[in-house]
């Protein structure tokens, strides 16, 4: 996977996972609601600079491993279960009517800190979040690493942007007082989502048979 495929698949990708309703969304929510926009792009750069943080981690501990066939195999194989896993859900979550952007799972009123702590600390605390990246993070990573810098560069951006579109949109919806989405159209992108993983997933699999 080329240097532009992996940006391109790591913003699907990191898309997909930002639209799905979490913690991370409603502190987005009650802090844009509280702060006015610039709590969104503020919280992502929290979340940011906690992931390139893992990510440098990841790398200088576990790069020499991560280019062992047999590890590689492994992790495409695991990672590519997961997003299998996460894409089915998403559809059934559609089909159950369960994804909205109400249903983000905790009540959070407000995070009496900086939004940019609230990123990181919110990120760091969603089980989620650790799984994602033990998962498909170090799938992509092993990917990237073909590639050297600019491949772990193509698969960050991509990954952060997604990110910051979609909680800057949620920013803009929440302290602008009106919806900017449907639920209709919310729903549909997230069954688009949940297909496109299921692919992924497959490719990743595919790849390793």
């Amino acid at each position: 996977m080329d240097v532009t495929a992996l940006f391109i698949t790591a913003f699907l990708v990191g898309l997909s996972g930002a639209m799905m309703p979490g913690p991370l969304l409603t502190v987005t929510i009650a802090e844009s609601a509280r702060r006015g926009f610039k709590a969104g792009p503020l919280i992502v750069l929290g979340h940011a600079i906690l992931e390139l943080a893992l990510i440098i981690a990841l790398l200088a501990g576990l790069s020499f491993y991560l280019k062992k066939p047999l590890v590689t195999n492994i992790i495409s194989i695991v990672g590519g279960a997961f997003l299998l896993f996460i894409g089915l859900n998403m559809i059934r979550d559609v089909l159950a009517g369960r994804a909205t952007l109400e249903g983000s799972g905790n009540d959070v009123k407000g995070v009496n800190m900086h939004p940019v702590m609230a990123g990181i600390l919110v990120s760091v605390s969603n089980p989620f979040w650790i799984v994602w990246w033990a998962t498909i993070g170090l799938t992509y990573l092993t990917m990237a690493l073909k590639s050297g810098v600019m491949g772990i560069t193509s698969f960050f951006s991509g990954h952060i942007m997604a990110d910051l579109l979609w909680y800057s949109l949620v920013a803009a919806a929440i302290a602008g007082g009106r919806r900017f989405i449907k639920p209709q159209v919310y729903q549909g992108i997230i069954m688009l989502c949940g297909l496109f993983l299921i692919g992924l997933g497959g490719y990743f699999i595919y790849g390793v048979i």
